[in-house]
Parts: structure tokens; sequence; C-alpha cells
């Protein structure tokens, strides 16, 4: 009996619709995250008195290269742990499975320097606007709901992956508003896209025989 494949969609990152398609898409996305960081750079720089990779009033008094090592340090522990509580959820939880098999189609016929630009480039772009730019304006939750509310996915878990995002991105707020410093969000987010990405492409949980019966 062969074992349950996840559904195949095609769309723009499908390399079966075409290797230059492929190249195509991923060009588009690297370009409209490097476009937002650069508009969230730019907006911060003139009308703030601190760049946007600088909390104006951070919740500790740290020296720069203090919060430097501080974010950078608790962007990495919260990168591992987030790694780690994907791969148990999606092993051992309904919701997390579904998740991952609808958002496979969009890492499907990525290579590794495409994830990676991605991930750098994603994470750039989106610490840069929602928390460098928005969260010193709007304030940590709204910053996150805002965050959360721009990943919306077509499919019946479209709210868990908002919900999801909601909450990582409270996380990394309050690592850029705790140490002043946005180096540990960037880190984090980077990571974590890149190394879930991977996970995506490669992990297909229909086919895992360790997944619980009945999910």
């Amino acid at each position: 009996m062969h074992p349950r494949r996840a559904p195949h969609l095609r769309g723009p990152l499908d390399p079966h619709a075409g290797g230059g398609l492929l190249q195509s898409s991923a060009r588009r996305v690297l370009v409209g995250y490097a476009l937002l960081a650069s508009l969230a750079a730019g907006l911060a720089l003139a009308f703030r008195d601190d760049p946007p990779w600088n909390h104006p009033s951070p919740w500790w008094t740290l020296d720069p290269v203090e919060a430097l090592v501080v974010s950078g340090a608790a962007g990495t522990v919260l990168a591992l742990l987030l790694v780690g509580l994907t791969r148990v959820a999606v092993r051992r939880v309904p919701w997390a499975r579904q998740l991952h098999v609808e958002l496979r189609p969009l890492a499907h016929g990525l290579s590794l320097a495409n994830i990676v630009w991605i991930a750098g480039l994603s994470s750039l772009g989106e610490e840069l606007f929602f928390r460098g730019l928005l969260q010193p304006w709007l304030g940590l939750l709204p910053a996150a709901v805002l965050f959360g509310a721009a990943h919306q996915v077509p499919g019946p878990s479209r709210w868990v992956w908002v919900c999801w995002a909601l909450a990582v991105g409270l996380l990394f707020g309050a690592v850029f508003a705790a140490t002043g410093s946005l180096l540990g969000p960037l880190v984090a987010h980077a990571v974590v896209n890149a190394v879930n990405l991977v996970y995506l492409r490669d992990h297909d949980p229909l086919a895992d025989p360790e997944q619980p019966a009945g999910g």
C-alpha cells in the first residue's frame, strides 16, 4: 500500500512549471523584500531620530555592544526553540501537520541558494518594517497583530498561520524592545525561515511512518 502524498499544487514555485518561471518568481520575491527593507529604512530615517535597527526607548539600559550581544544571543536561542517546536508540532499536532501540508507548495522546487536569499531578505524586510519602523510608533502588540495579519495564506489553516505569526511577532518584538537592538530578531527570523523552508521542501508528513494514527 503506497503512503499518502501531500496534495500537489502547481504554482509559480513549481519546478514542473518551468525552471525559468521558478527562478523568475524567486527573483520577484527577493526584489519585493529588498524594496520593503528600503522603504522601512527610508521612512524611519526620514521621520525618526533613531535608525530602525535601534529601538528609541528600550526596556533595558545597555551600552551598544551589550545590546548587540544580548539581542543576538536571545535571537539565537529563540530561533532554536522555534525550530524545535515546529518539528514537534508537525509530528504530534494535527493542525500543525495540516498547516505544514498546505504550506509545502510554497517551498517546492526551491534550491538551497533560493532559500538562503529568501530567508535573509524576508527577515531584513519584515523586521525593518514591522519591528524597526512600526513597533516604536504603534507599540509591541499592534505591530505583532499587523505582522500576523500579513501572513494570510489560502486554505483551511490560514488562521492557524496568522496566530502563529502573531505569537512569533510578539517574541521578536519583545527582544527588540528589551535590548534596543534589532540584531536578535533579524537572526531569529532568518534562521527560522531558512531551516523551516528546507523542512517544508523536504519533509512530507503524510508519508511519515511516525505520524500518529488518525492524523
